[in-house]
């Protein structure tokens, strides 16, 4: 619901704001006093286009902003978005056109595009007038209203169809890249089947490559091993001439233990003594083994170059060491597995769209009988409300077309034919309808949709432009009446120059302009008791000062009371 709307500097309203009533308010004016203004600051707010045009002369841009209540079922969306509400939970949404042209858009205190504004404003309100009359003649906004007067039982099975198109289309997208890319994955298989075979053949160990070099430079260094390893023994172990370190500290070891016999404080040392002679004794030991294994192996180490180079080709082709190697092959191996399983996928893929295939066939069947019952229906009760507006022989009908294939909305297109006029053939109605009898119909059509509980869930907000269009009299005071029955279940604004209309109203705007010789301007305020009186008379014929004006007025209103 629309809890208030702020127009400033647009056209030639300076400063103005509205806060509508829960159920009909009007909008009222003089021609050429600005009150479509209203509609076009709403639209505005709906992501309707804006130009430099519409700023006010001498303003440096047009500033719009509303209040919305009853934000619940766009609170997901509201939430993505990061947009604030107020406590209660109230949306406030605003936009600003530059006078050099250029917009900006916020929902909850978030900068949005336009198209967010278009989503979520549009779920809380709608504008009928003449883009929308206009709109009605197209199959899309057909099949809308259509689908809509379905009820819950059509919504259902619109649902489970949609959920199985998307579902298909997804199983096809795929499929076709699949089938599309057979020639590439099948050479990508051979490649990787070619180098899963080279690496198997030679078999890598994990930091094999590491592991033969230093076994490669042990061997080719081996002489020069040898000298110091021989050093190193005969300093050790020494030989017939010379004593080595392991005999000088068997030596010491001696000395010391006869030196602790006479004298107790050395014991320390003595057995120190032993210790470091079997530390001796021990890396002797282990130098003279390693002495031993150096040997010259000519023949292991033509082996290692010959598997060196072996490895060397599989890290010149998939890694730089034997590692990466082994890894390249396990990312490969399962590659390969995704690609020879994409011919299974296919033929799973084709089995799904089968099936879903036959889902929607069955559920496009149900939709088009749901369509037939719900366009009857509507049609019949349609017409009913345009016998009351003036229109006794207007004859409506939904007409499906059947698709050659079926389409994200099911089995058919929609077309709304129409006629006004007695023995006249049904025709599609953006060619025989005229404007006003657009906007009966276009009211007609909400009010049905209202009464059999398919309209817009209060709380909503209608919009409604010219739609008394080309009528008055008895027909303005039944489209006055529609309105307010439709604002029983949901909050409507009506723009209007009917007296008939603008009587039904639970609150009465209107809009005036006033001229200081340099610029236009116009004001909105809201007329009650005695002055609400005088702008009905005004409407009536210009009579507000006459006391005869003035009583039909007060009829009037009476009577849209009583009713």
């Amino acid at each position: 619901m629309l809890t208030y709307l702020h127009i400033a500097d647009l056209g030639v309203i300076g400063d103005a704001t509205i806060e509508p009533a829960t159920g009909l308010t009007a909008v009222t004016g003089e021609t050429g006093a600005g009150k479509t203004l209203v509609v076009t600051g709403l639209g505005l707010l709906l992501g309707q286009r804006a130009d430099a045009g519409m700023v006010r002369q001498g303003s440096a841009k047009a500033v719009v902003d509303g209040g919305f209540l009853g934000v619940e079922g766009v609170a997901g969306r509201l939430d993505e978005l990061g947009a604030e509400l107020g406590d209660p939970p109230e949306l406030v949404v605003s936009r600003q056109v530059t006078a050099q042209g250029r917009t900006r858009a916020g929902l909850g205190g978030v900068a949005v595009p336009l198209g967010v504004l278009d989503e979520v404003v549009g779920a809380l309100a709608t504008i009928h007038g003449q883009s929308e009359q206009v709109r009605l003649a197209t199959p899309e906004r057909a099949r809308q209203v259509l689908d809509q007067a379905g009820g819950a039982e059509l919504a259902a099975v619109l649902a489970k169809y949609r959920a199985a198109y998307s579902a298909r289309r997804a199983a096809v997208t795929e499929r076709d890249d699949l089938v599309t890319q057979v020639q590439m994955r099948a050479r990508e298989a051979d490649m990787l089947r070619f180098g899963l075979a080279e690496i198997e053949k030679v078999a890598p160990e994990p930091g094999e490559d590491d592991s033969l070099a230093v076994e490669a430079r042990r061997l080719q260094d081996v002489d020069d091993l040898r000298g110091l390893a021989a050093s190193a023994d005969a300093a050790l172990s020494g030989d017939d001439e010379t004593p080595g370190a392991v005999g000088l500290i068997g030596q010491a070891r001696k000395a010391l233990e006869r030196l602790a016999q006479h004298d107790e404080t050395t014991l320390d040392l003595s057995a120190e003594s032993v210790a470091a002679l079997d530390v001796a004794q021990g890396l002797a030991g282990e130098v003279a083994s390693y002495l031993a294994s150096l040997d010259a192996d000519p023949v292991r180490l033509e082996a290692i170059a010959a598997r060196q180079a072996e490895l060397q080709g599989l890290t010149r082709k998939y890694g730089t060491t034997v590692d990466e190697v082994l890894e390249w092959a396990r990312v490969s191996s399962a590659r390969l597995g995704q690609l020879v399983g994409s011919d299974e996928r296919i033929a799973e893929l084709n089995e799904q769209i089968t099936q879903l295939d036959g889902q929607l066939g069955t559920l496009a069947a149900q939709i088009t009988a749901r369509r037939a019952q719900a366009g009857g229906r509507l049609g019949s009760a349609v017409a009913d409300e345009l016998a009351a507006l003036a229109m006794p022989h207007a004859a409506l009908e939904f007409e499906m077309h059947p698709l050659t294939e079926l389409g994200p909305w099911g089995a058919e297109s929609v077309q709304l034919l129409f006629t006004a006029n007695p023995g006249a053939p049904l025709a599609p109605i953006g060619k025989v309808a005229s404007g006003g009898e657009l906007s009966r119909l276009r009211l007609a059509i909400e009010v049905v949709l209202a009464d059999l509980g398919a309209g817009t869930p209060a709380p909503g907000t209608f919009v409604f432009d010219e739609v008394d269009a080309g009528v008055g009299g008895a027909v303005g005071l039944e489209i006055g009446r529609r309105l307010a029955r439709l604002a029983k279940d949901s909050q409507v604004l009506v723009v209007t120059h009917l007296a008939q209309v603008a009587a039904w109203a639970d609150r009465h705007f209107v809009v005036a302009k006033s001229d200081d010789g340099a610029i236009t301007t116009a004001g909105v305020f809201e007329v009650v008791g005695d002055a609400r009186v005088s702008e009905i008379a005004r409407m009536m014929g210009g009579l507000s000062d006459s006391q005869a004006g003035l009583g039909h007025a007060r009829d009037l209103l009476a009577a849209a009371r009583r009713d």
